[in-house]
């Protein structure tokens, strides 16, 4: 599957620009604290700086993130909870380079009231792992992205698989993973809305994660837009709350 999505990625940054293009810079910050099953918090500071650029039906997004992990014994990666036994009580704070998510895309159907992406997504495992900020491995997904517009309300949901890097002595699962959704337009320059994301457990020691979104968005003005949005957990695969504030430019 993922020389499928390294193809798919190559392909969009080998065509040519055409007259429809767009891009955009999103960033802000992302907090949040969990137990993950265990008996002391881990708390996860995250700050990406995400570049999209769309060409017509094609699109590619880079993520280059700051991350910095604040618990005990390590073990705890963003996005996956815990993957690995650990012994330590001692807490401590490890930051640097997050891991780098390359993504590109093609609008396959694009109608009046319904439209349907298919992404691919490469994780590169940047992040240094013996500092447990991440795994320090590569993941690779597929995904279909897809949003029914009727009046001022969306509705959005993804369905996709992801093939998980294995680090030595540890055993993971690859994993289907999906998200149910919608936004309400309340303005002309802002909506609310709610999602719910879920995926299968990567690793015995976690049962998959499950966590209910709610968040705001406004536009500021007509290239720049404000995300503000909160989260809460109920699997031990899942921080147990959290929240970000995002910016986003678009030129």
């Amino acid at each position: 599957m993922w020389p499928r999505i390294l193809t798919l990625c190559l392909v969009v940054v080998t065509t040519p620009v055409w007259a429809d293009f767009s891009s955009s810079l999103t960033t802000g910050i992302d907090f949040s604290r969990g137990k993950y099953g265990g008996t002391t918090s881990t708390d996860i500071l995250y700050i990406p700086v995400t570049a999209k650029f769309q060409s017509d039906d094609l699109f590619f997004k880079l993520t280059l993130p700051y991350i910095s992990v604040t618990g005990a014994g390590g073990g705890v990666v963003r996005g996956m909870g815990p993957f690995k036994i650990t012994t330590g009580t001692k807490v401590t704070t490890q930051s640097g380079l997050g891991d780098v998510i390359a993504s590109a895309g093609y609008t396959v159907v694009d109608t009046y009231s319904f439209i349907l992406d298919l992404v691919g997504n490469i994780k590169f495992g940047t992040a240094d792992a013996s500092r447990s900020l991440g795994t320090g491995e590569n993941d690779y997904s597929a995904q279909l992205d897809g949003f029914y517009i009727t009046g001022n309300t969306t509705l959005f949901a993804t369905t996709g698989y992801k093939i998980i890097g294995a680090p030595a002595g540890v055993v993971v699962n690859n994993i289907a993973y999906g998200t149910l959704g919608f936004s309400q337009q309340t303005k002309d320059s802002s909506s609310v809305g709610v999602a719910l994301d879920a995926a299968q457990s990567s690793s015995t020691l976690n049962s998959g994660t499950r966590e209910l979104s709610v968040f705001i968005s406004n536009k500021v003005d007509k290239n720049t837009k404000i995300k503000v949005s909160f989260l809460k957990g109920f699997s031990d695969a899942s921080p147990d709350y959290g929240a970000s504030l995002m910016f986003t430019g678009t030129y």
